[in-house]
């Protein structure tokens, strides 16, 4: 699985965080979630971390995990 790429984010003066995804909004954040996030964006891999926030970083795993015996539950 390829890092999650196209991600970045505004920081507004009122303190608001949001987060685009290829030019589209893709989370809002305010108050203590938009701290929070400043100061994990600031510590890591910037993508990675936007992707986490937002949701996005599942996408492309979803096939590989339902075919995996275990959860197979009697489906063929």
């Amino acid at each position: 699985m390829s890092p999650p790429q196209g991600f970045s984010y505004e920081q507004r003066a009122d303190g608001t965080v949001v987060i685009t995804h290829r030019g589209r909004a893709a989370g809002t954040l305010r108050g203590g979630r938009a701290e929070k996030f400043l100061a994990e964006v600031g510590s890591g891999d910037a993508q990675l971390v936007m992707a986490r926030w937002t949701g996005a970083y599942r996408f492309g795993n979803e096939r590989m995990a339902r075919n995996h015996p275990r959860n197979r539950s009697g489906r063929r």
